[in-house]
């Protein structure tokens, strides 16, 4: 399933990541398409994006059990066959889908929170809805990712030590739920395609990241989440934990920091032992007109020992691009680069609002993240 093939001088890992639609190599960045499309791109572009960039890999994308659920929900998703040919993502793409346990914590004036799980008012309409453990692993089975999320909780930051240990325990008693309901759907089905991962949680405090990754290290995940950063802590402090978590999290299953972040986190994260993350920067920043760029004067994003990244970010809707007809970036192989798309021209269309603007903005980003990935895992394998 998971395969460590190098280990870098920096503590950064290369490996493999098998799955029923390809071979992931790890380090690697997945895209957000979290109710069935990454904005203004389709899922075929997507896929040619990501290919484009590493076509030793395959491509992979998150969708959000959540909302999937309220909308287009699992009636409809049952008749398309899952969310893939619902949104048309290619057969030799892979995709993850989350347990729906962020919404707990970014949606916490909806829900209140038992033993059984959470119930919730939508977002949408108001109408109330209950996701247990099983559900959400139910959901998740009809949207037919490759990857699933055992469903977890976690508080938020800062939080009391006694909330934080009542969500490591609380996390652990799902995780066993889940295990026992993803078992029993495997021996009903006769197949063992699907991964299931534990979410380590215990906020910042080392000692409930460590029971937390016990436990559910005893239960014998196909790989292993850290959940619960990258919500308000300084980053400094995210590094920390990571050092205490990662060494508790065996080294033959794949390490899936979540919700991570800017390239110089991701950086710091690989080099303390992670395989796998995900987060809305690229895209959110893209619709924004925040852009990621090569550092002037340099052709990579990493420095060739994973010492640092070497990119800037510009505000492509300063006044300063007005009559500036460069690419975006020299030294980005995007096609919004390298078609003759000036800063000017894509400062303007964000001045008059046109879709068009996010759309370019959007690929580079993605292309510029992927690129980052790319980078990374050349690096470690040719030490």
């Amino acid at each position: 399933m998971f395969r460590l093939i190098r280990t870098h001088s920096s503590g950064a890992r290369y490996g493999e990541l098998q799955t029923v639609h390809g071979t992931l190599r790890t380090p690697f960045f997945m895209p957000i398409a979290t109710k069935g499309a990454v904005k203004t791109l389709s899922a075929p572009e997507l896929f040619s994006l990501e290919r484009d960039i590493d076509n030793e890999t395959t491509p992979i994308v998150l969708s959000n059990t959540y909302h999937l659920y309220l909308k287009p929900g699992l009636a409809l998703l049952r008749q398309a066959g899952g969310v893939a040919p619902f949104m048309h993502w290619p057969a030799g793409g892979a995709m993850l889908t989350d347990s729906g346990g962020f919404q707990i914590f970014s949606l916490s004036h909806l829900r209140t929170i038992t033993e059984e799980g959470v119930n919730f008012r939508s977002h949408i309409d108001g109408s109330m809805h209950h996701i247990s453990p099983e559900f959400s692993m139910e959901i998740q089975s009809v949207i037919g990712a490759d990857i699933w999320m055992a469903f977890d909780y976690f508080p938020g930051y800062p939080a009391a030590p006694e909330d934080v240990e009542h969500s490591v325990q609380l996390t652990t008693r799902w995780a066993k739920r889940c295990r026992a309901w993803v078992d029993s759907y495997r021996e009903g089905q006769g197949a063992t395609t699907q991964k299931l991962f534990g979410i380590v949680q215990g906020s910042t405090i080392a000692k409930l990241r460590e029971q937390s990754a016990k436990e559910l290290v005893a239960l014998d995940f196909d790989g292993y989440a850290i959940g619960g950063l990258a919500v308000g802590e300084p980053a400094e402090e995210m590094y920390r934990v990571l050092e205490s978590t990662v060494p508790h999290i065996p080294s033959d299953r794949p390490r899936y920091l979540m919700g991570v972040g800017f390239p110089e986190q991701i950086l710091e994260a690989v080099k303390r032992g992670v395989d796998m993350f995900d987060c809305v920067l690229p895209t959110r920043n893209a619709r924004h007109g925040s852009l990621f760029v090569h550092r002037i004067g340099h052709e990579s994003i990493v420095a060739n020992d994973l010492s640092e990244v070497q990119y800037e970010r510009i505000n492509i809707k300063s006044d300063k691009y007005s009559k500036d007809f460069n690419p975006i970036d020299r030294a980005c192989l995007c096609s919004t680069c390298t078609s003759g798309f000036s800063r000017a021209y894509i400062r303007h269309l964000f001045s008059v609002n046109e879709p068009l603007a996010a759309r370019l903005a959007t690929i580079h980003n993605l292309t510029f993240y992927l690129q980052l990935m790319k980078e990374i895992r050349d690096t470690i394998t040719h030490i």
